[in-house]
Order: C-alpha cells, then structure tokens, then sequence
C-alpha cells in the first residue's frame, strides 16, 4: 500500500502544495495522472476507496454478481424517491475493476450529429481526427488485442492494435463463420487484457491469466486485466513526485473569492478526519454520476447553482446507454470458457428498411449454473423443462446489445435537502433502435444453430431495478464551445473556473453505442498533454 501522506500533513498543521491534484483513479483519472507522472510535477492522487481485496470471491459468479460483494454499499434515489443500489464500485482504478475491457472507439459519425428515430444526438467540439492519435497510444497503453480493418464502421487508424486478435473458440468461430454466410460482417471484439502469445503471433486463446473466463464484469486475481490501477495507476506511483491517498472522500471544493480558482479539495476520511489539499490545478474523475455531485456540493456565493453551473448543464444530459444482456441457447454444448472475443456493428448506423442508428452487439462473459440459477428459475423451462442448470450453461451463448440513450436535459442528477442523490432517468429514451437490433438478431438465431428465443440475462443489469445499470455512466458535465450551454471548453477545463478540470466521461455531449471507457482514456490523454504544457 503507498504511504499515506496525511501523517504529515497532520503533524505539521500545514497542508502539502501539489502542482496537480486528480480525484479519482479510474479509466480518467489514473489515465491522466499516469500522463502526468514522468514530468516531474508533484501529483496527489485521491481515491474514496481502497486496493481491492485479492481472494477466492473475485472469480464468484455468486459472490460478485448475486450478492454484490464489491458494490458499494449506498443507496440512491430514483425520480420517485425509491431507494435503488447504484452500480458503482470505489477502489483504486475505479470500475475498470469490473469492466469487461471492452475498448472500442467511437464511430467518425457519432462525433457529428446523429438523427435517432426518438430525437438529436448532438455533435462533438471536436471531430473523430482530433481524437484518433490518442485513441492509437491508449490502445497501445491498454494492451488492447484487435485488428484494425475488421469492422467496416470504424474510422481510420494511424496504426494497428498492439497484439493480435484474441482467436475464437471452436463454437464462436462457428458463429462468426455463420454470420459471414450470412453477408455480415462480424470482427474480433478490442479486447485490454495481457494475454501470452502463440509462437505465430496470435494471441493464444484461453491464456489470459487462469481464470480466462472470469474477466467480463469480474476484478482480476492475477492482473490478467488490462483495468486502470494495474496499467496506469501502480506504474506512475513508481515516480517519485507522485503519491497516492486512499479513503479519501472529497466532499467539497473551495475557492477564492472572485470564484474563479479552487483554492482547496476538502477531503474527509473513516477516521473523521477532514483534510484540506491544495494544488495549482484540481482534476475530478469521479464518475459522472459523482463529478456532477461534487460541483453540486461545491456551490457558493459565486457560484449558487453549483461550481462551474452557471449555464446549469451540471447534472443534465445523464446517459447510460440502452442495454440488453440476452442467452441465447446453442442447439450443440458452446464449451467455451472465453466468450467474448466477436463483436457486430452491421446496424449499427442502420438498415435498408430503419434510416435511423441501432447500436452494435458483442458477445459477453459465459454464464454459469450459478448466474442462471439466480437469474433464470422462470424461463428456464421454456427451452428445454428437463435441462439442468448445469447443461443449460453448457449450452449457452450470451450477447450484449448496446444502443445509444439520448442526452435529455431533463434526465439528471440532482442532490435532495439532506444531500442524498437523487437520479432522475426516462428509461423508454430511444429504445426503437434497439429493439430492431434484437430482431434482426432473433431472425438468425436458426441459422446460427440456436433454438429460437433469446432470453433475458438481467443478472448483469438489475433485476427490476435498470436504472441501477449505472456501469457506462456519461454526460453530466458536457464539453462544448458555448460556456451558456457547456460546463467545460474543448481542453475539459471548466468555462467558470480557471484551474478545475473534468476528464472522466461526464464530459460527452453524447454517448454512442459502444463502451465509453477507451474514448475516457483517450480524452485524458490528450487533455493530460493541455495541462503539461499549461504547466510548462
């Protein structure tokens, strides 16, 4: 564990001066402070949680997914004011944890405007050519094994995956082959795991780690995971100037009177104890449920509807994408242990007959008895009523179904009189896309030697409770070129506040229909080379 730097910040009675403070250390905010660390510049990291716990109960399907072991232990408040448990985890690289190390980039159009069938997706400040070169080092630091080409709606790439492909298993081999002969156009899902390699240069299927089927929505036991503490967070913690503080629970940002800089990160810790850290510049990477939460809390004479909230965008525009876990079931036993290796985008900008976006499918983590057991008593029996638990997860091919939840002003984040958070969502935002996107992959399920119906597999949502599904959080503190319609400029710093920075995924105007976590880290990127060289 790194030495906590509060012992003398307490005996002294002094509060230690960084150049740059980072709160959070997730796919944002360790990305950015390891772009910070060979500078140089003294860098105080502060996480809520601490290092996760390496035990037996990582790779429990039960223990992680049933009974929430690493969930974090609150409880927010819907529109109704219904008590929900938010899918949020706080430990040091935040919920890359948890992720499943899916990293796609965004498409070039979604950085345009987008007509949905249901409204507007809104453009970027920036366009998909100002983000490229740092899509390319993210992967390159992620690990991420791929093959560039393969997906006909991705945009051009300056170079190519760092590692091959991770190959199919015999049974998702079949199915790519199946939906090429088909005249779709199926491609290796970017995975960031640290896999060995074959002796021809492809990345040896089921080498990752032990465990090679516990890495969707799993914390890894061995590192076997391309997440934020193992990749960027534990290697710039070997730089000198940069040090890490755990427990550390900002409440509060401070500033001077004009408003203009943060002048203190209140921080409050188990033992009671509030600390007051300083630096030049103060960087939030909570999540964009809690960013949006800390500038709300923050709120002052200058700033009353919260810091940096004068175009009251703070909180808005919550996104989480629209999602479906499905099971389909394999007419032949799918005994593979690394499932999530094929991904399709053929809809995802549309079809001949739906002029409108859809989103992208991928394949997820294998399910096991124990995730059907808890999820499935009821449909089970639609399939096949003397299949046991244990065959049926021999037979099955989970999917995970991604379209794109429009920005909403009124979908939002909010704090209530006694401070609790409140998460106001239309959870009917722009479903049409998607529920065409599982037609079209229901019509094929015969010819991909599947039985005919796909099931819910919401052991991975919420059981009757999606607006717990908080996982791709984005959106609450946007990005723009007009300070009345935008809490941050095109470097994520704050129109209102000089030296505060965003660089988590609250700053998308929109969301896309893939995973969120790569264009995080790539953003962070390019806005941590903005702070170097505002640094000097």
């Amino acid at each position: 564990m790194p030495e906590d730097p509060r012992s003398d910040i307490t005996r002294s009675g002094v509060t230690t001066h960084y150049d740059v403070i980072v709160i959070g250390t997730g796919a944002g905010g360790g990305t950015f402070a390891h772009r910070l660390a060979p500078s140089g510049k003294r860098i105080l990291m502060l996480e809520r949680g601490g290092y996760l716990p390496r035990e037996r109960a990582n790779w429990d399907s039960t223990e992680v997914f049933v009974k929430g072991r690493y969930r974090a232990p609150e409880f927010w408040l819907d529109a109704n004011g219904n008590e929900f448990p938010p899918e949020v985890n706080y430990y040091v690289g935040g919920n890359t944890k948890f992720y499943g190390a899916a990293l796609f980039r965004l498409r070039p159009q979604d950085f345009g405007q987008l007509h949905h069938y249901d409204g507007i997706s809104p453009a970027w400040p920036i366009a998909y050519s100002d983000l490229e070169p740092y899509y390319t080092e993210a992967e390159h630091l992620y690990d991420v094994h791929g093959r560039h080409g393969e997906d006909p709606t991705c945009g051009e790439a300056t170079s190519d995956y760092p590692f091959p492909p991770v190959m199919h298993a015999p049974r998702i081999q079949q199915l790519a082959d199946d939906l090429e002969k088909q005249g779709l156009h199926p491609f290796h899902l970017p995975i960031g795991v640290r896999l060995t390699q074959e002796p021809n240069g492809a990345a040896a299927h089921g080498s990752i780690c032990i465990r090679c089927d516990r890495v969707d929505g799993f914390p890894c036991l061995v590192d076997g995971k391309s997440d934020a503490q193992v990749i960027c967070v534990d290697p710039a913690l070997r730089h000198e100037n940069v040090q890490l503080v755990t427990g550390a629970h900002v409440t509060r940002l401070e500033t001077d009177p004009s408003g203009r800089t943060v002048t203190a990160v209140v921080t409050e810790f188990g033992d009671g104890e509030v600390v007051r850290f300083t630096a030049d510049i103060v960087v939030v990477s909570c999540g964009a449920v809690n960013s949006a939460v800390l500038l709300l809390r923050s709120a002052n004479d200058r700033h009353p509807d919260g810091l940096a909230n004068g175009s009251g965008v703070v909180g808005r525009h919550y996104m989480r994408h629209n999602n479906l876990a499905l099971m389909a079931v394999s007419k032949e036993p799918n005994p593979t242990r690394f499932q999530k290796t094929l991904a399709l985008h053929d809809w995802y900008l549309g079809s001949d007959d739906f002029d409108h976006p859809m989103g992208g499918i991928q394949m997820l983590g294998k399910s096991d008895a124990e995730q059907i057991r808890a999820n499935a008593p009821h449909w089970a029996g639609r399939i096949s009523p003397e299949m046991p638990f244990d065959e049926l997860a021999r037979h099955a091919v989970d999917f995970w179904l991604c379209g794109e939840d429009l920005p909403l002003p009124e979908n939002r984040v909010t704090l209530d009189r006694d401070g609790r958070i409140r998460l106001t969502l239309d959870e009917n935002n722009n479903l049409e896309g998607l529920k065409r996107l599982r037609k079209e992959l229901e019509s094929r399920l015969c010819d991909l030697g599947m039985h005919e119906n796909l099931l819910h597999h919401s052991i991975y949502l919420h059981k009757g409770m999606p607006i717990g599904a908080t996982a791709h959080q984005a959106g609450t503190v946007r990005f723009g070129m007009d300070p009345f319609a935008s809490a941050l400029d095109v470097n994520c710093r704050t129109h209102e506040v000089d030296n505060l920075y965003v660089v988590d995924t609250s700053f998308f105007p929109s969301i896309g229909a893939v995973n969120p976590s790569l264009t995080a880290m790539a953003n962070a990127l390019r806005v941590g080379d903005h702070v170097l060289e505002r640094l000097g």
